[in-house]
């Protein structure tokens, strides 16, 4: 699938499309995986990134909207990304390998305990908000505590994301991070990756004057359930796009389809 994405077909190469005939009511295509995560979180080797969810707000046809194949993308999909004006990837387990709590959690010391509230929050059965002040809770890490973990390890970014960000960035569609994490962890990422810091909609984490922790930004709109789906939102009003792609793989990024479809 990625070798599919950054083939030339992806690059500027004209393509076809028939906008003129879609229906007037925005449609989503969605290429769900067969199962919402596939091994436990913090422990992913590789990523098949459309073995994540693909959902567009740009009018689609009908046959957009049936099952695509889970390594080959198909023209409909390549024509999505051929016109898509933005690309909003979720961060953890998406475009890095890891997911970034159970990874800070555990260099504090509680690692297990963490992703198990992890896999409750990405499969949707816990309000996110809750589940993200239950894991902090669980280790509150202190402002020492992060910079040591960022000095000490380094993101983990999939295998294919930064030559396909590059594509996408040299046929000026705009990259977008979109995720549940934390602006400190993800800063990183996004330097590595060449994304601007207006472009990062995520978490914060907030410290006392002594570098104790104190909790989250909860003004933050990815602090929430719905979170994402609100920044999608505020994208679309601010910038204008037509065509837009979010790809994540939690019950988060699933919001983002449902949120279009009402």
């Amino acid at each position: 699938m990625m070798e599919g994405l950054m083939s030339a077909r992806i690059n500027l190469v004209q393509t076809y499309v028939r906008r003129n005939h879609y229906h007037s009511v925005p449609s989503i295509s969605l290429r769900p995986a067969n199962k919402l995560y596939r091994r436990p979180f913090g422990m992913m080797k590789h990523l098949n990134l459309f073995n994540s969810v693909a959902a567009s707000v740009q009018p689609l046809e009908v046959s957009t909207l049936e099952s695509f194949d889970n390594t080959v993308p198909s023209r409909e999909v390549l024509e999505l990304w051929q016109n898509a004006d933005a690309v909003c990837f979720d961060v953890d387990s998406t475009v890095c390998l890891d997911e970034g709590i159970d990874e800070l959690a555990e260099f504090c010391g509680a690692g297990t305990i963490v992703a198990e509230w992890t896999a409750r929050a990405m499969s949707g059965s816990v309000p996110f908000e809750e589940a993200l002040a239950a894991r902090l809770s669980l280790f509150n890490p202190s402002l020492s505590q992060v910079q040591n973990f960022l000095e000490t390890r380094p993101p983990r970014i999939s295998p294919g994301i930064d030559e396909l960000v590059e594509k996408l960035k040299a046929k000026n569609t705009n990259v977008y991070l979109i995720s549940g994490g934390f602006r400190q962890m993800i800063n990183p990422v996004a330097s590595i990756l060449g994304i601007p810091p207006k472009n990062i909609f995520a978490n914060q984490l907030l410290f006392g004057s002594s570098g104790e922790f104190l909790g989250f930004d909860v003004n933050e709109p990815t602090s929430r359930s719905g979170g994402k789906a609100t920044a999608v939102q505020q994208i679309r009003r601010a910038c204008g796009y037509k065509g837009l792609v979010m790809i994540g793989d939690g019950a988060t990024d699933l919001e983002v389809r449902k949120s279009v479809l009402q």
